[in-house]
């Protein structure tokens, strides 16, 4: 539980090759944002699939004849998910202190900086 009372909130990323977990960690939910969770994961699924001609190629530009959609970014599920890969493969779900999934309604929001003026 947080000092408020609210259970903690965490990141869980899990890699898989095939139904095997190959990495398992948690994190604090306030270290990373949702874009960097993605950004992690694609580094993870790069490092753990990948040649770099296949990396170059999920960054060029789209449609080109390099192009290819290797480390695109799936955000689905009732809870936050977010996954990428196809084997290995990386998942990403917003996780409470028993590591079960919340939904994306009760994650708290970060409350905007007062306005200056």
């Amino acid at each position: 539980m947080s000092a408020k009372g609210d259970p903690k909130r965490y990141w869980r990323i899990t890699g898989y090759r095939g139904h095997a977990s190959i990495f398992d960690t948690r994190l604090s939910l306030g270290l990373l944002s949702e874009g960097q969770v993605g950004d992690l994961l694609k580094c993870l699924t790069a490092k753990a699939a990948l040649n770099y001609e296949e990396i170059v190629g999920a960054y060029v530009r789209r449609g080109t004849a390099r192009a290819n959609s290797l480390l695109k970014i799936v955000r689905n599920g009732r809870t936050l998910q977010l996954t990428c890969g196809k084997n290995p493969y990386f998942v990403a779900t917003i996780v409470d202190d028993s590591d079960q999934g919340i939904s994306p309604t009760h994650v708290p929001r970060r409350k905007a900086p007062p306005k200056r003026g």
